[in-house]
This record gives structure tokens, C-alpha cells and sequence, in this order.
């Protein structure tokens, strides 16, 4: 199919980008960063733009820094970049993970990490790892930067906490020596039917602090607080994992969980514990207490 007609716009920069959405604010407007998301709604006719906004030539936005314990992503940097990086595998393995996880290699070497974030899909990767990464994101609006703790950006289907008007620029993230991402992917389309992100801090081999977050169970990427607090204070052993990977699904209503022709929810809410405790387990290895 052929999307519906359209302007078209390039961006020179990021302030350029904010003048355009303000100047388009009255029409349907998106944003074109690597079009993995964009361009498939709009061939298919769920997205419909009077406008769209290229930003795929802003460079300043492409790359990643890391300054002391603080790793940095330009909202254009492609999923290959991180997903092949040793020293980003070694700094945020979560995130790396589940770069790693997505689509295949043509579509990792142009979807962007922050146009995933944006998009907000249900069933994406990377949400879930930032999640569990505690990421902060920059936005540039017509009111200036703003930052977003990720605790506060998923708020739906496809919604975060992005208002009209704002262009996701950067995440940015702690490092973490202990995170994993596992999925079961859908066998169609590579989504993830249920993912799991775990990230960790240990001292003297028992659990400070667990995020453990899941995407593709339930509208929107969430974090596993159940989970989370039964892991803290444990060594991570077979024992806490055993105890702690069935509240995957407290707090979460059977109606709120995914139910499609991928899986139902009664199968995903199973999906949800199996995987969670193959994050927790994998976890465990990288510290030492491998379970077998």
C-alpha cells in the first residue's frame, strides 16, 4: 500500500525541528528519525501525517558518550551502535541486550533508539531495558530541555510523557555491572510476545537494588515492583529467584494483559514468570552464583 499524501520537511537541527513542530502545530505532524516505526503505519494507513518532519540528518544527535558512571545516547544512534559495542556491553549489558534482540540486521542498522523509546510499541525491546536501567530522557521543546525520568515516560499504548511539540534528543543511564534482557519473540515478527530486563547493584553479594521491568505483557513497557522488592537483601540465589519470579504478575489485572492472536493472556501470564526467572537466572551467573 501507498501512504496518503503528505509535505514534507527537513530539519537543519534540533532548534529547527522545534520551530517546525510549532509552525505545523494545527496539522498531524510526525517526526522521521530512522522510519522503521513510521513508515509501515503509514503504507498500512494507521498513521496518516499532514506532515512529516525529517531529522534523520541531525548528527549531533547520532552517538554515544560515556562520562564517568553516566552513559549518554543520542536519540539517532542506531541499534547497531549500541548493540555491538564491547564497552557499552561491559558499561549498560541490559541495554546492549536488547539492542541485540531487535528486528533483524537491516532494520538494527537503521531504527534509532529514541525513535524505539518514542514509538512507545507494547511489544518492543528497548523500553523494557530502559526501565531497568533507570534511563533519564532529554526533550527539546518550545519551553527548552526537559528531562524525563523513564519511571514517568511510558504512560499507555504507543502514549509517554512526551507533550506536543517535544523532540526526544538524548537517554541517558547509569552504568550497571549486572543486567540482562531475555525475550520470547514472536515467531512473525520478531516482537517480543514477553521480555524481561533485570538490572542489579550487589554489595558483598547480596542484593542493594533490583529494576526488573517486562514489555509485550500489557500496553506499555512496566516495571516488576513485586519482583523487584522480594529480590532486595537476598544473595540471588536459587531460592530468591524461585520465590520471587512468580509475583511477576502481581499487581497486574488479568484484563490489563495482552490477549491477540501472538497469545492469550492466560499464556502470556505465563510467559511473564518463565521469563522472568530466565532474566533473574542469568543474572545470577554473571555473579557468580550461577544456578544449574
Amino acid at each position: 500500500m501507498f501512504p496518503s499524501e503528505f509535505d514534507y520537511e527537513r530539519a537543519g537541527s534540533v532548534e529547527e525541528a522545534v520551530d517546525l513542530l510549532a509552525t505545523h502545530g494545527e496539522n498531524q505532524v510526525e517526526i522521521l528519525a530512522g522510519g522503521h516505526s513510521l513508515l509501515p503505519t503509514m503504507k498500512s494507513g494507521l498513521a496518516n501525517p499532514d506532515v512529516v518532519i525529517d531529522i534523520g540528518e541531525l548528527d549531533d544527535l547520532r552517538g554515544v558518550d560515556r562520562h564517568d558512571d553516566i552513559v549518554e545516547i543520542g536519540a539517532l544512534t542506531d541499534y547497531s551502535t549500541v548493540a555491538g559495542d564491547d564497552t557499552l556491553g561491559d558499561a549498560i549489558p541490559a541495554v546492549t541486550q536488547a539492542a541485540q534482540a531487535i528486528g533483524d540486521v537491516q532494520v538494527r542498522n537503521r531504527g534509532t533508539v529514541g525513535g524505539n523509546l518514542a514509538h512507545a510499541d507494547p511489544a518492543s525491546d528497548l523500553p523494557a531495558a530502559a526501565l531497568a536501567a533507570e534511563a533519564t530522557l532529554h526533550a527539546e521543546g518550545p519551553d527548552g530541555h526537559r528531562t524525563i525520568p523513564v519511571d514517568d515516560f511510558f504512560t499507555g499504548l504507543y502514549g509517554t510523557d512526551l507533550v506536543e511539540g517535544e523532540l526526544l534528543t538524548a537517554i541517558e543511564m547509569p552504568g550497571h555491572d549486572i543486567g540482562t534482557y531475555v525475550k520470547k519473540p514472536s515467531p512473525s515478527s520478531g516482537y517480543a510476545m514477553v521480555g524481561v530486563a533485570a538490572v542489579f547493584e550487589l554489595a558483598d553479594g547480596i542484593v542493594e537494588s533490583a529494576r526488573v521491568a517486562a514489555t509485550g505483557a500489557i500496553d506499555h513497557a512496566k516495571r516488576l515492583t513485586a519482583v523487584e522488592e522480594g529480590l532486595v537483601g537476598t544473595a540471588l540465589d536459587e531460592d530468591a529467584i524461585a520465590s520471587a519470579a512468580p509475583q511477576a504478575t502481581d499487581g497486574i489485572e488479568t484484563f490489563e494483559l495482552m490477549d491477540d492472536n501472538q497469545a492469550s493472556a492466560e499464556y502470556r501470564s505465563t510467559l511473564l514468570e518463565v521469563y522472568t526467572e530466565q532474566a533473574l537466572t542469568a543474572a545470577a551467573d554473571h555473579t557468580g552464583t550461577a544456578i544449574h
